[in-house]
C-alpha cells in the first residue's frame, strides 16, 4: 500500500533516510574511533538497500526493512532513554509511525485496542494550508510564524485523560517542487497572509502533490497534562484584579507577545453596545481602541465597511489586515476602519470577535507598528486564548456584584451567611462614594440587641499528653545519641565522648524530674548542635555507620527530630477536631433552618463555637425570644450528640484523650462589631467585654471550696449567673433525660471568683452514651469505659 493514498496534500511523501545518511558519512571521519566505527556500521547497513536513500512510498518496505531502519535509527531513539522518552519516527501529517520508543508503544498499549492516535487540535481542514506554510519557509524562506502547539490526548490506564505535546525535528527533511510545479510569488505571498481560511487559493498556489516530500520527522513529545501555561493565561484574563487596575492592559500585551512571538503589538479594545449598535471605549482599564481611534464612541456601520460588519456581527470571525498601507490604496481610503488604523500609523492589526451564544460583546483588537506581521495566519493562534477573553467580558456584565464581593473579601473576610446583607449594603455605599468622587470608607459593622450563645468541648489534660509524648521521643533520641556516644568511647576514647555522654543523662534526668517549658528548645539544639557534628564526624571516619544511619532514619524529616509519640498526639487532635468540627457544621445546617443567627467556630484543643442571634442580625421583623430558647436547647443537645459521637470513635485514635464539654449561658443582649484589623467579630462596650472575659477564663475556674475544675469528662457544665437562666435549663435538662441523653445525678456548684467576675455557678450533669449508633443501651461515663475495656 502506498503511503500517499486516501490523502490529499501538497507534498507527495517519501520515506528516506539521505539526509541522516550524509551526516553519518561525516561522522565515518571522526578523529574518535568508535564514533567512526558506528558510522560506517549505519552506513554499511543502508548500502545494499539504495531505497533507503532515494526514498519510497510503500509501506511493505517499511515492514520488510525494519531491522536496517532500526539500525539507522538507533542513534536518534537511543536504547538506554527508551523506557524515558516518548518519541517517534514519522511523515508529517500522516498517521503512519514506524519507529517509536518503549515509553511511546506503552502509552499506546495502555489506551486499549480501540484508541485512534490523533492530533487533538489540528482541524483536518487545516492539515493542507499548514502543510503550505511549510512549503513557504522551506523552499522560499518566508518564515510565517504558525507554531501553533500540536497535542495528543490519551487517556490512561484509570481512563484519565493525559495531554501530550508534540515537539517535530525536521532536520532530516527535504522539500523540492516538482516539474511544472508554479512558483510562488511575492504578490502570492502578500495574497495568502490575509486568506488562511481560503483553501480553494492555496490549493491554487500550492496545487496537491506538486512538492516532493523526502525524509523523516522526529516527535519529540512531553507529558503536558500539569503544564500551566494556558492556566497562567486564564488566570491573568479572568483573575480577580480590581475593574481599575491599568496594569490589566500590559499584562495582556505581555500575554499575547509571548503568543504570537510578536514584540511591537500593543492591544485594544471596544464593547459592543447591542440597544444603539455602536462601539464604545472600555473606561477606568487604561484600555485604548484603534477602531475608535479618538472617538468616545461610533456607530457599527460607520467605523467597518460592509464585508468587515458582516465577518465581526453577523458571522462573530476574526480578521486580520496584513498591510494597512497597500489596503488604504486599494480602498482609496473609504474604508473606516482602515483609515482609522492608517491615521494612527498602524501597519498591521487583527479584530477578534468577543462573542458567547447570545452574540457579540466587544472587539479584541491587535496592533503593530510594522506591516505583515499580523496576518490570518497567526491570528489563527488567538483559538487558544479567546474562551477565556469571552468569559471575562462575560463576568464584567455582573460588575456591580463583582465589585461588591471584591470589596467584602477584600476589606472584611469570608462572611457568614446569615449577617452577608449587611456587608452588602455597606459594600454598595463604598461604590457609592467611589463613583461620586468622595472619599470612600467602609463603615462600622455593628449589631445590637443580640443574645450570644458559647460552647466548647474541650479535650483534657491535652498539655500533659503533649508533654508526656514529648519526653517519650525526647527519651528514646537521648538513649539512641548514647549508645551511640557510648560505641564511639569504645573505639577511641575521646573526653569530649564522656561529657556529651554526661549531658544526655543530665537531660534524661531532667526530663523524669524537671520539665519545663524550654526543656524541648535545650535539647533540640543540644541535638542540631553538638550531636550532629559529632555523628558527621564519626560517619566520615567510617566508624559506627550502621548505627547513625539507623539514628537518622528514626528522624522526621520535616521537624528534624523524632517524632513518633507527637506524631501521635497531633494526628489524635487533628483527627478529634475534624470529626468534631464536621458533626457540628453538619447541625449548623438544621440549625439554620430553625431561623437564622451568626455562628462561627474555632479549632483548638478541641472545638469552640459562638452564635448570636437577634433581630438586628436576621433583618426582618420577625424574631422572637421563642427562637433564643430553641437555640439554647438545639446546642444544650448537639453537645450530647458530639460527646456521644466522641466516644465511638476514641478508639480509633492513636492516643486515649477525654473530651468536657462546657456551655456559657449570658442572659443579657449585647452588640458586637466587626473588627476590620481582626477581620472578625467582637463584643461591644465595657459592659459587654464581661462575657469575652469570663469565656476566655471559665473553663479553667474551681468549684467554690475546691481545687477542682467546674469542667469535667463524662459530663456537661452549663455556667450562669442568673435564677432564671437556672430555671430554663433545669426544664432542658429535665426534657432530655426524658430522651436519655443525660443522666439524673444533675448538681448546682458555685465557681470561685474570677479576676472581674463573681457569682458564677454551674449545673453539671452527666451525658449519657451509646457504645455504637445503633446500639440502644445507655451508658454512663464510667459504665462506658468499663464496656470498652471489657
Amino acid at each position: 500500500m502506498d503511503i500517499n493514498e486516501n490523502i490529499e496534500s501538497p507534498f507527495e511523501l517519501k520515506v528516506s533516510f539521505n539526509k541522516l545518511l550524509n551526516h553519518y558519512e561525516a561522522l565515518a571521519n571522526n578523529e574518535d574511533e568508535f564514533i567512526a566505527a558506528k558510522a560506517k556500521r549505519v552506513l554499511r547497513t543502508a548500502e545494499a538497500y539504495p531505497e533507503l536513500r532515494d526514498g519510497f512510498s510503500d509501506n511493505n518496505i517499511l515492514k520488510e526493512r525494519e531491522k536496517e531502519i532500526s539500525v539507522i535509527l538507533q542513534d536518534s531513539f537511543s536504547p538506554v532513554l527508551t523506557k524515558n522518552e516518548i518519541k517517534t519516527a514519522s511523515v508529517p501529517f500522516h498517521n503512519l509511525i514506524f519507529n517509536s520508543s518503549e515509553r511511546f508503544k506503552n502509552i499506546i498499549k495502555t489506551a486499549g485496542d480501540d484508541f485512534e492516535l490523533k492530533i487533538k487540535n489540528m482541524p483536518e481542514d487545516d492539515k493542507y494550508i499548514i502543510a503550505c506554510t511549510i512549503v513557504l519557509a522551506f523552499c522560499y524562506g518566508y518564515n510565517i510564524n504558525f507554531k501553533r502547539p500540536f497535542y495528543y490526548e490519551i487517556p490512561d490506564a484509570n481512563g484519565i485523560m493525559r495531554y501530550y505535546k508534540i515537539l517535530y525535528n525536521a532536520d532530516f527533511t527535504e522539500i523540492t517542487p516538482k516539474n511544472n510545479t508554479p512558483k510562488i510569488t511575492q504578490e502570492d505571498y502578500e495574497l495568502l497572509l490575509d486568506n488562511f481560511e481560503n483553501i480553494d487559493l492555496w490549493k491554487e498556489k500550492f496545487p496537491p502533490n506538486s512538492y516532493t516530500f523526502k525524509g523523516f520527522v522526529i516527535s519529540n513529545i512531553f507529558d503536558v497534562t500539569d503544564d500551566q501555561s494556558i492556566s497562567n493565561v486564564k488566570s491573568a484574563l479572568i483573575g480577580d484584579e480590581k475593574c481599575n487596575d491599568e496594569n490589566i492592559i500590559e499584562d495582556f500585551q505581555e500575554i499575547f507577545k509571548s503568543l504570537l512571538g510578536i514584540n511591537n503589538i500593543r492591544i485594544g479594545f471596544s464593547i459592543y453596545n447591542k440597544e444603539e449598535s455602536t462601539f464604545e471605549r472600555v473606561y477606568d482599564v487604561g484600555a485604548n481602541s484603534f477602531l475608535l481611534n479618538n472617538a468616545e464612541s461610533l456607530k457599527c456601520e460607520d467605523s467597518l465597511c460592509k464585508w468587515s460588519y458582516n465577518r465581526l456581527l453577523n458571522e462573530n470571525k476574526y480578521f486580520s489586515v496584513s498591510d494597512v498601507d497597500r489596503m488604504f490604496k486599494i480602498s482609496k481610503g473609504k474604508a473606516p476602519h482602515i483609515r482609522a488604523l492608517h491615521e494612527q500609523g498602524i501597519k498591521s492589526a487583527i479584530f477578534a470577535p468577543i462573542a458567547n451564544d447570545d452574540g457579540l460583546m466587544g472587539i479584541l483588537e491587535i496592533a503593530s507598528n510594522e506591516a505583515q506581521v499580523l496576518n490570518s495566519i497567526n491570528a489563527n493562534k488567538l483559538e487558544d486564548v479567546m474562551p477565556f477573553i469571552v468569559s471575562a467580558v462575560e463576568r464584567s456584565k455582573n460588575d456591580e456584584e463583582n465589585l461588591i464581593e471584591a470589596i467584602i473579601q477584600k476589606e472584611c473576610t469570608s462572611i457568614h451567611p446569615s449577617v452577608h446583607w449587611r456587608f452588602v449594603k455597606e459594600a454598595k455605599n463604598f461604590i457609592r462614594d467611589q463613583l461620586s468622587d468622595s472619599e470612600p470608607t467602609f463603615n462600622k459593622i455593628a449589631f445590637d440587641n443580640i443574645y450570644p450563645l458559647y460552647g466548647q468541648i474541650d479535650i483534657k489534660g491535652s498539655s500533659e499528653a503533649r508533654n508526656w509524648a514529648t519526653k517519650q521521643d525526647l527519651k528514646i533520641q537521648l538513649k539512641s545519641v548514647h549508645s551511640i556516644l557510648e560505641r564511639a568511647y569504645e573505639i577511641e576514647g575521646l573526653p569530649i565522648y564522656e561529657q556529651y555522654m554526661y549531658q544526655v543523662k543530665d537531660y534524661l534526668v531532667g526530663l523524669d524530674n524537671n520539665f519545663q517549658v524550654d526543656s524541648e528548645q535545650q535539647i533540640s539544639s543540644f541535638f542540631k548542635g553538638d550531636i550532629h557534628d559529632v555523628l558527621q564526624h564519626l560517619y566520615n571516619a567510617n566508624t559506627l555507620k550502621s548505627e547513625i544511619d539507623s539514628y537518622y532514619n528514626s528522624i522526621d524529616e520535616k521537624v528534624d527530630v523524632l517524632y513518633k509519640h507527637r506524631k501521635e498526639y497531633d494526628d489524635t487532635i487533628a483527627h478529634i477536631n475534624k470529626e468534631m468540627a464536621s458533626l457540628l457544621d453538619k447541625k449548623q445546617v438544621e440549625a439554620q433552618a430553625m431561623y437564622p443567627h451568626y455562628f462561627e467556630r474555632f479549632k483548638t484543643d478541641g472545638i469552640e463555637h459562638n452564635m448570636y442571634i437577634g433581630e438586628s442580625i436576621t433583618k426582618d421583623d420577625s424574631f422572637n425570644p421563642i427562637y433564643l430558647y430553641n437555640l439554647r436547647l438545639w446546642q444544650l443537645q448537639v453537645m450530647c450528640e458530639m460527646e456521644n459521637s466522641y466516644y465511638q470513635m476514641k478508639s480509633e485514635f492513636p492516643i486515649s484523650l477525654d473530651v468536657a464539654s462546657m456551655i456559657l449561658v449570658f442572659n443579657q443582649p449585647l452588640s458586637i462589631s466587626f473588627r476590620m484589623d481582626e477581620k472578625q467579630f467582637d463584643v461591644d462596650g465595657t459592659y459587654n467585654a464581661r462575657y469575652e472575659i469570663v469565656k476566655k477564663r471559665v473553663d479553667k475556674a474551681y468549684i467554690k471550696g475546691t481545687k477542682k475544675r467546674v469542667t469535667q469528662k463524662g459530663k456537661i457544665s452549663i455556667v450562669y449567673s442568673q435564677k432564671q437562666d437556672e430555671v430554663e435549663y433545669l426544664r432542658y435538662i429535665k426534657f432530655l433525660q426524658s430522651k436519655k441523653y443525660l443522666d439524673t445525678d444533675v448538681e448546682i456548684v458555685e465557681l470561685q471568683d474570677l479576676q472581674a467576675v463573681t457569682g458564677l455557678k454551674a449545673i453539671r450533669v452527666s451525658v449519657l452514651y451509646h457504645k455504637s449508633e445503633d446500639d440502644k443501651a445507655f451508658y454512663t461515663y464510667d459504665d462506658l469505659m468499663k464496656e470498652i475495656k471489657a
